[in-house]
């Protein structure tokens, strides 16, 4: 069985929406210590979903990969500064 990483996204600058190219993936907040509890968030046949605890509004765009995102630098990595 193959593993399959699922991406986790934040946003630290407070932007209104962020673009990604996936539909599965985990919403942060902003980096820790200022995040919320990680949360999973499957869009399934929408194209568009809220976070429910930050109020982000994520957007797929079937264009980016899995680790990009628009604007740029929402993609958590931990232990990454």
């Amino acid at each position: 069985m193959a593993e399959t990483r699922i991406p986790y996204f934040l946003n630290n600058k407070g932007v209104e929406q962020i673009e990604i190219g996936v539909k599965e993936f985990m919403c942060v907040g902003a980096k820790p210590p200022f995040d919320h509890p990680h949360v999973f968030i499957d869009m399934g046949a929408d194209t568009e979903k809220v976070c429910p605890y930050c109020s982000t509004l994520y957007k797929y765009n079937s264009t980016l990969s899995v680790f990009e995102t628009i604007p740029e630098g929402n993609l958590y990595q931990e232990g990454v500064a």
